[in-house]
C-alpha cells in the first residue's frame, strides 16, 4: 500500500500511524539511512574482537583509585547483565514501535562504538588490581577467543549502553527509570572493580554527546514525528 501524503494526507497519516515503519519504509531516504546505520554497525562490530584483542596485550597506567580502595570487589555479574538486558529489551520494544527511536538508538550505538574505540586507544589502562571478571554471555561475545577483556576501559561500554538507551526514549518516566538503572548498573561495576570511578563518570557524558550527533542528523524529522 502506498502512502499518499499529498493528496490525501488524513488517511495518509492516519495509515502511517497505524504502521509507522511500513509508512517510513517507503521512503527512500530513511530506507538507505536503516540499511546505512546497519551496515556500518555490523562492520564496527566485527572490527571489535580484533581491536580488543591488541588492546589486551599492551600495557598502561595503574590508577590510583579512592573510591575502589574505600569499596571491597564483589562479584555482581547477575544483577549487572540482567539490568542491562532488561534495559535494552524494553527500549528495543519501544523502538520497534517508533521509527525515530531506532533510527537515534542505530546511530547513537554506532557513535559510541566508534568514540570508544578512539578513547580505549588513546588512554591506555591496566585494570584494577582486585578486578572480578565480569560474566556476561552476550557481550563477552565481542571479545574474541579470550572471551573477557580487562582494558577496554576508558570509558565504560556497559555504563554507555544504558546511558544511550535512556536518552533514546521518549517518555519521561522511561528516562528517569532507565537514567536510575544505569547510575546504579555504574555503582555496580565499582563494586565488582572492572572499571575506574573514572570510566563510569565520563560514560554519561561522552555518550551524550553521540546521542546528540545522532539525533542532530537530519531524519526528516517531520514526517518521523507524524508517523511515530
Amino acid at each position: 500500500m502506498e502512502v499518499k501524503w499529498k493528496n490525501d494526507p488524513a488517511q495518509s497519516l492516519t495509515y502511517a500511524m497505524q504502521h509507522p515503519w511500513k509508512a517510513n519504509w517507503q521512503i527512500p531516504a530513511f530506507k538507505r539511512r536503516v540499511i546505512g546505520g546497519v551496515v556500518a554497525l555490523i562492520g564496527v562490530l566485527s572490527y571489535l574482537p580484533a581491536f580488543f584483542q591488541r588492546i589486551e596485550m599492551r600495557n598502561g597506567y595503574v590508577l590510583h583509585d579512592f573510591v575502589l580502595q574505600v569499596v571491597p570487589a564483589s562479584d555482581v555479574s547477575v544483577p549487572i547483565f540482567l539490568l542491562i538486558w532488561l534495559s535494552a529489551g524494553y527500549t528495543l520494544y519501544q523502538a520497534s514501535r517508533q521509527p525515530e527511536v531506532f533510527v537515534r538508538l542505530l546511530y547513537g550505538f554506532l557513535f559510541v562504538c566508534l568514540s570508544r574505540i578512539i578513547t580505549i586507544y588513546l588512554v591506555a589502562l591496566n585494570p584494577p588490581l582486585d578486578l572480578i571478571q565480569l560474566k556476561d554471555p552476550l557481550s563477552n561475545q565481542f571479545y574474541g577467543k579470550a572471551g573477557f577483556i580487562t582494558k577496554d576501559l576508558f570509558y565504560s561500554g556497559h555504563t554507555a549502553t544504558v546511558c544511550l538507551l535512556a536518552y533514546c526514549l521518549p517518555g519521561r518516566w522511561e528516562k528517569w527509570v532507565v537514567g536510575g538503572i544505569a547510575a546504579v548498573v555504574a555503582a555496580l561495576l565499582l563494586v565488582q572493580h572492572v572499571h575506574y570511578t573514572m570510566d563510569v563518570l565520563t560514560a554519561p557524558l561522552l555518550t551524550y554527546a553521540c546521542y546528540r550527533l545522532a539525533a542532530s542528523i537530519n531524519w526528516d524529522r517531520p514526517l518521523l514525528r507524524r508517523v511515530a
